[in-house]
């Protein structure tokens, strides 16, 4: 109880304070700088729906989502990751399930309060994308368009928690964006690519592997291609020294892409398993990648 109170309070003060901004502005903007591709919804403008289902309004008004708390996970036996807000829309040609994800448990709370702000600004600020969107096709005269965000987490040890969230528009055809946040729950840091090396010579180091790699899933498997846009002859270059990543419990880096970055849709979003022996020489420890 004293976790979900302290998560409300948290909640109602929205706002960060400005004593911490300085704290985490550098690890925050870190974390957002790769560049995404231009998506369906990414410039609409904004309007906050009363369709919100607040996480600590269920707790009060439903005895089975106060049930459900039960199967929240504890990482590490102190960190949890839990829905803190769901925004949905679910009309005849116009769907939305959001949610959004929060942290608590976090030492360094000034990180915990700046990451639970961005997934909360990041998920509402899209809900209101969509919603601006449904109107612009209703005076256009209808449509049919599907949103669909929510998180995942991809690892947890008592060291690492790596949360992955995406978001998947509908509109005739599907596409999928990626965004992680990799921390380091014993130092209370946030991770970023550039961080986990001494140089930027692991771009080459991974650009290498990626190359090869995706030729020797071509030559193995036919229904498997390896471009920047559908049906174009546009082959990978490189990786963004902030490419979107996750760090696995067996202390492997994985590399990320977009649906549509580096394929043709049918293949969704691309991930790479990148060997940590090629990375040995490039890391500044073996604290993350070993």
């Amino acid at each position: 109880m004293k976790r979900m109170n302290k998560m409300k309070k948290e909640y109602d003060d929205i706002e960060i304070p400005p004593e911490l901004d300085n704290l985490v502005k550098d690890s925050i903007q870190k974390a957002k700088t790769t560049k995404k591709k231009p998506s369906p919804l990414r410039n609409w403008s904004l309007s906050v729906a009363a369709a919100a289902a607040l996480f600590v309004g269920g707790i009060n008004a439903s005895p089975t989502f106060a049930n459900s708390l039960v199967n929240i996970p504890v990482l590490g036996s102190i960190v949890q990751v839990f829905t803190i807000e769901t925004l949905t829309v679910e009309k005849e040609t116009y769907q939305a399930n959001m949610e959004t994800p929060a942290i608590d448990g976090l030492e360094n709370e000034g990180l915990q309060i700046a990451l639970n702000e961005k997934y909360i600004e990041e998920n509402r600020a899209l809900f209101t994308k969509f919603e601006e969107e449904i109107a612009r096709l209703e005076e256009a005269g209808s449509g049919h368009l599907g949103m669909d965000s929510g998180y995942e987490v991809k690892t947890d040890t008592e060291q690492i928690l790596s949360i992955a969230r995406y978001e998947t528009t509908t509109a005739g055809s599907s596409s999928t964006e990626m965004q992680y946040d990799t921390i380091d729950k014993q130092h209370n840091i946030l991770l970023t690519l550039p961080s986990l090396f001494k140089d930027d010579s692991y771009v080459g180091i991974i650009n290498t592997y990626i190359k090869q790699e995706m030729k020797r899933q071509m030559e193995e498997d036919k229904n498997i291609a390896y471009l920047a846009i559908e049906g174009a002859n546009v082959e990978f270059n490189s990786i963004e020294a902030n490419q979107d990543f996750y760090i696995t419990a067996d202390h492997t880096l994985v590399i990320s892409f977009d649906q549509y970055d580096v394929a043709p849709g049918y293949m969704g979003v691309i991930t790479f398993e990148i060997p940590s022996h090629i990375l040995q020489d490039a890391l500044v420890g073996d604290t993350y990648i070993q």
